[in-house]
């Protein structure tokens, strides 16, 4: 089939990478305008469009998508059998869906209608799932409620985190797009409704959501540590600094004490502290205006001691 490809960020990279290896042709890209990055504010180009480019597929950059009618001229000439999106990062309105013959499909990173929305990863861990997995859908203009093609479930193991979820979760997209595309040019593929009653939405992480309160569970902690990894990363207050928690590990989740306190310093693997349930070994810390060191490092560094207390 002839397709388009709607994608921004790393996620999206891996579905292109099949479409391109797969017997399906990639028309065009469309994929988010630069952005200024970093320090010096230097426009970079998404992901996907730096892929996109290694490979010379032509790519398509809108300001906008609602009311383009520029954009939706030069879609048409491209004559598509069918728009794929994986993390485009913008709702797309009914007369884009409908333009090629076999509509508009989405990779969705989560068991749907669990977890509609901007952030299925990151909730997913946050709120200590044992499972998730991928859902090829049909887009229509409500939230990633279209009917489902296909979806593949994959266990969440304890050593995940954010990044390594992430990684599994878009190879899985990746393969599962290709069969169900392969499927549906064969037409021997059906749709099945989504239950709207059981939907549950992934809203957008915030900044403020990093913030650790030492009073919860070690179990919510370490999995708000592991979710926010990449981005806002989880910190407390240490000394009067605010500090990145940037890996974690649970030691202990039944005993009691005084909440944000280090109880124990373990040789070569970091300091122990007390939650409102339980306690987490903290391996990998990064100070104000430093380079992420581990905890140990960090011990030895910063004369970390015991009874010293996070806030």
């Amino acid at each position: 089939m002839n397709v388009i490809f709607w994608g921004t960020p790393d996620f999206a990279v891996k579905s292109l990478e099949s479409l391109i290896n797969s017997r399906h042709k990639v028309l065009a890209v469309v994929t988010q305008p630069d952005k200024p990055k970093g320090r010096g504010k230097k426009l970079t180009p998404p992901p996907v469009k730096e892929f996109a480019q290694k490979h010379n597929i032509p790519v398509l950059q809108p300001e906008k998508i609602k009311n383009n009618e520029d954009l939706y001229q030069k879609l048409k000439e491209l004559n598509p059998d069918i728009f794929v999106v994986v993390a485009y990062g913008k709702i797309l309105p009914k007369e884009i869906i409908e333009l090629p013959k076999y509509k508009t499909i989405n990779v969705h990173a989560s068991l749907l209608p669990e977890f509609r929305g901007a952030a299925p990863i990151h909730r997913a861990l946050m709120e200590g799932k044992e499972k998730t997995g991928v859902c090829i859908m049909e887009i229509t203009e409500e939230l990633d409620a279209g009917d489902i093609y296909a979806c593949k479930e994959i266990q969440i193991e304890d050593k995940d985190d954010i990044i390594s979820l992430h990684d599994k979760l878009a190879q899985e997209g990746a393969t599962l797009l290709i069969e169900v595309l392969n499927k549906i040019e064969k037409n021997e593929i059906t749709k099945k409704p989504q239950n709207h009653e059981e939907a549950t939405y992934a809203k957008p992480i915030k900044k403020e959501e990093g913030k650790i309160i030492w009073e919860k569970f070690a179990k919510e902690i370490f999995n708000q540590i592991r979710a926010l990894k990449v981005w806002p990363k989880a910190f407390a207050s240490f000394r009067d600094k605010e500090i990145k928690i940037l890996d974690a590990e649970i030691v202990d989740e039944n005993s009691t004490g005084n909440p944000g306190e280090i109880v124990e310093i373990i040789k070569n693997k970091g300091f122990i502290v007390q939650t409102g349930k339980g306690k987490i070994l903290i391996k990998k810390v990064q100070f104000p205006n430093s380079k992420p060191i581990s905890a140990s490092d960090a011990v030895k560094g910063y004369h970390i001691k015991i009874k010293e207390k996070l806030s």
